[in-house]
């Protein structure tokens, strides 16, 4: 079979290309990828090529495929799995497969990844358990589950300290209060997602410097959502305060259970630090593109005060299952980090301008043929455009989020791959 697919061939050498695919062994599967999510990750295995820890030294003879937020259904299962998994069941890939050699989905191979219409999925993805069913309703709700993964593997990265005892209790502190700073992106959209629907956070305060990302964020998780789950959630904008530390104390009653760290500035780390109350955690999650990156950290806080510093990185197949039951339930809202669609042809363009991020989540649809266009563009583009006017009308009603019915629209009316070729 023929599968259309953007592949790495070196450093920022991104090229869409159809070619074939080998026949699948007895313990392999065809899958059609539905959706893939855009991921910052994939920026900079792009940027870096052979160089990045996951992508293999060969790619300029053996191109890998890249895209690892995938989602879709399942084609036709090896002799081995039959009974297993059956033709037409809707999965998605856990790409953390922590193998010796680093290689996951998405970066190191040749015939799976998420910006592919057709993909293999090789026998360690299932020896794994990296394949995984997925009922939701929508494939890009599924595509998001390694995004809210990595997020709610963080939350699970939190521990406090009873220091009469020494008992250590793991995850954020219930009923606590949480800040997210530097979270008006896509995972800090997730953190404050999960901090309701998931962590039961009391308080959360989302903090940013950049006002229209800020109002942005809180129109796709609002306040008012997080309240019915009994979560005060705050967008405070830090950028013309005269002392945000002092601040942010003064919100949260003198000090934080939790803290996010979602952007790699070492001056936020610090912060973190400087609003953590006594036995507070701190999750550097935000991920560096380079080797080095110093940061400073009061040591005499760690020792009287007990502060915890952590980082989580990915996410494993439990926080797979763990997310797409928080999504199934529907206690947390995907469509929230959604800002763009895309189809195939343009992922390419999307990822290389990924270089100056904007916006949220960018989903891709591989059997769909149209550019980048932000979910709030669907009114001005509808004026002359029904497919876009159609689009609008669902989103609207939905809140202004994308969401189950407007994809299986797009899916159904939208232009396909190859129609103009």
């Amino acid at each position: 079979m023929k599968t259309t697919a953007v592949r790495l061939h070196g450093a920022m050498d991104l090229r869409l290309e159809t070619f074939e695919l080998p026949g699948i062994g007895d313990g392999e599967i065809l899958m059609r990828v539905v959706t893939d999510s855009v991921c910052t990750s994939t920026y900079k295995a792009v940027k870096q090529g052979s160089a990045h820890k996951r992508v293999p030294p060969d790619i300029a003879e053996n191109p890998v495929i890249i895209g690892h937020e995938m989602c879709g259904e399942i084609v036709e299962v090896g002799s081995r799995l039959k009974g297993r998994w059956e033709p037409g069941q809707r999965v998605v890939i856990q790409p953390a497969l922590k193998l010796e050699s680093g290689y996951d989905p998405g970066y190191s191979y040749r015939f799976i990844g998420g910006n592919a219409t057709y993909a293999v999925v090789p026998e360690i993805v299932l020896e794994r358990g990296c394949l995984i069913p997925f009922n939701g309703d929508s494939f890009f709700s599924g595509s998001l589950v390694e995004s809210l993964g990595c997020a709610l593997r963080g939350f699970k990265g939190f521990y406090h300290t009873d220091y009469s005892n020494y008992v250590r209790t793991d995850g954020a502190k219930r009923g606590g209060s949480l800040a997210i700073l530097g979270g008006a992106g896509p995972m800090g959209i997730a953190a404050a997602e999960l901090a309701s629907g998931y962590a039961g956070c009391g308080r959360v305060v989302v903090t940013d410097i950049d006002p229209e990302r800020l109002a942005w964020a809180a129109s796709k998780c609002p306040p008012s959502e997080a309240a019915k789950k009994s979560t005060e959630l705050i967008y405070l904008d830090t950028s013309g305060l005269a002392d945000p530390v002092a601040t942010l104390r003064e919100i949260s009653g003198g000090g934080f259970d939790d803290v996010f760290v979602m952007v790699p500035v070492p001056s936020l780390f610090s912060m973190a630090e400087e609003i953590c109350r006594t036995d507070g955690c701190v999750n550097f999650f935000a991920g560096p593109a380079v080797h080095t990156l110093p940061g400073s950290l009061n040591l005499y806080r760690v020792h009287y005060d007990g502060i915890h510093v952590v980082g989580t990185a990915g996410s494993i197949p439990e926080d797979t299952l763990d997310t797409i039951g928080l999504i199934e339930k529907r206690q947390i809202e995907p469509g929230a980090l959604v800002s763009h669609i895309l189809g195939l042809r343009a992922v390419p363009s999307t990822i290389l301008a990924m270089e100056k991020p904007s916006g949220a989540k960018k989903v891709c649809y591989n059997s769909i043929d149209i550019p980048l266009v932000a979910v709030g563009d669907f009114g001005r583009l509808g004026e002359t455009d029904p497919l876009f006017r159609e689009l609008d009308r669902i989103v609207s009603a939905c809140g202004g989020l994308w969401c189950a019915e407007a994809e299986a629209f797009l899916l159904a009316n939208g232009p396909k791959l190859g129609a103009r070729d």
